[in-house]
């Protein structure tokens, strides 16, 4: 899957560019990096399902701390999070990097799925 790979990483460096004025950018720009450059090495033929494996491992530890705010947001009838682009409410914040995981793990998914052979760097 080609494309599939040139559009994750594509899609994901972009995300990453666009987290420079978030409250925490680093985290958010390396977590889409890592997976832009996922896909990348996976377009040049680089094994990467353990480190797929991981970063999946990663964000759903990091998806769970989370959880208990998304389903507070859900009992609060689910306000906009997409009214204005500064968060002034913490559930606005914590929804969105929510929301940013599970983007995440399905890019990661895709990736491991598109990754058909076990990990092996191939040197020519």
């Amino acid at each position: 899957m080609v494309v599939g790979r040139i559009i994750i990483a594509v899609l994901f460096i972009l995300f990453a560019a666009v987290q420079i004025n978030d409250p925490d950018p680093w985290l958010w720009i390396a977590l889409y990096a890592y997976i832009a450059v996922m896909a990348a090495l996976g377009h040049f033929n680089v094994k990467t399902k353990p480190f797929l494996l991981g970063g999946m491992l990663i964000c759903f530890i990091w998806l769970a701390t989370l959880f208990p705010d998304f389903i507070r947001w859900i009992k609060m009838g689910m306000p906009s999070i997409i009214d204005q682009m500064k968060a002034e409410e913490i559930h606005i914040e914590l929804v969105r990097e929510f929301l940013g995981l599970l983007l995440s793990i399905i890019a990661l998914f895709l990736l491991y799925r598109f990754d058909k052979k076990t990990f092996s760097i191939k040197v020519e």
